[in-house]
């Protein structure tokens, strides 16, 4: 089943139930589809620019978040958290941080780098075999924390 195909039972599902949150996070997801297909790249939406696209969009809200609890905006802050909530049940099952550490160690070891200065390709590495399970953040945090 396609995301797009996830979205629009979703999205019954979230007006039968009058569930605002879900209605936005769902809504934000189909608008990022919906830009995709008609940006004029002539890109195709398969499984990889599906997860790419909810990420993006799970980011964007985690910056957001983080602003707004900075400014001590709780009201806009419980948004934000409502709407990434619901934008994770789209995303793979996200691994832990010991699970990544291991998987990054393993791609350390196969692609031979010993010091800092080969982060980059370590860095595309863990980003192709990750993608989706885990944010480019906690990647780089962990690849630094190993190679230093």
């Amino acid at each position: 089943m396609s995301l797009e195909t996830k979205i629009m039972e979703s999205l019954k599902e979230a007006m039968k139930a009058k569930d605002q949150a879900a209605l936005r996070g769902i809504r934000a997801i189909k608008s990022a589809i919906l830009l995709f297909k008609t940006d004029g790249s002539g890109n195709v939406l398969d499984e990889a620019a599906e997860i790419k696209l909810v990420q993006k969009l799970v980011k964007q809200r985690q910056d957001s978040l983080a602003i707004y609890k900075e400014q001590n905006r709780e009201d806009l802050a419980k948004v934000e958290e409502e709407e990434i909530e619901v934008l994770m049940k789209f995303l793979p099952e996200q691994l832990s941080e010991a699970d990544i550490e291991k998987i990054v160690g393993d791609i350390i070891a196969e692609s031979g780098a010993t010091s800092i200065k080969d982060m980059g390709k370590v860095m595309g590495l863990a980003n192709a075999k990750l993608a989706g399970k885990a944010d480019g953040k906690t990647i780089s945090m962990i690849v630094k924390k190993l190679l230093a």
